[in-house]
């Protein structure tokens, strides 16, 4: 169980549903409650399949390419670092794609799973096995679905301003992990 929560918390950061909601907000303006939910699913689906799909053949992929953890951490980290850097400084992210895409595209990738989440998947299987991931990512896309689900309640709750506050602090801990993930694979090349 502790492991779990191990591998949970990294991913649900990188997942950031909370941070996502305003964006999912904007980019259902105007649609009906069916249409939502349409996306919603069509967007966890997307996600899940993305998700699994790199868990079982990043590492594969990585071996035909010659990839090494390590460098992959710190592509990592570094990814994520611009990806925090530019949600910590943009205002907003609001895009307009049509509704039959917006599941797919760019709701399950790249904003419930994109780089980062990819990126966390993989040190998370190192770390703590494929069991334990893959039950942290299918929990926290899931959470992700039910968030957008209620979204006009949470939003309620929240407020915009607080949904944004709430996405700017998961920015700052996902600019954390990144300068964790790049020394931990800088510390992984020097130590081969």
């Amino acid at each position: 169980m502790n492991n779990l929560m191990l591998a949970f918390i990294p991913l649900f950061v990188a997942v950031d549903a909370i941070g996502v909601l305003p964006i999912f907000v904007s980019l259902t303006a105007g649609l009906s409650a069916k249409e939502k939910s349409k996306i919603v699913v069509q967007s966890v689906i997307t996600a899940l399949c993305l998700a699994v799909g790199f868990v079982f053949l990043g590492k594969a992929v990585f071996k035909i390419l010659a990839i090494s953890i390590g460098d992959f951490m710190i592509a990592g980290g570094i990814l994520l670092f611009c990806i925090a850097i530019i949600d910590l400084l943009s205002p907003n992210k609001r895009r307009r794609i049509p509704s039959s895409e917006l599941g797919f595209v760019p709701l399950g990738t790249p904003l419930i799973v994109g780089p980062a989440v990819l990126t966390t998947s993989l040190l998370m299987l190192d770390a703590y096995g494929l069991r334990v991931t893959l039950l942290a990512v299918l929990v926290n896309i899931i959470l992700a679905g039910i968030i957008f689900l209620f979204s006009q309640m949470l939003i309620k709750v929240l407020g915009v301003s607080g949904s944004r506050a709430l996405s700017k602090i998961t920015s700052l801990l996902l600019a954390a992990i990144a300068v964790m993930m790049v020394r931990k694979g800088v510390y992984y090349i020097l130590n081969l």
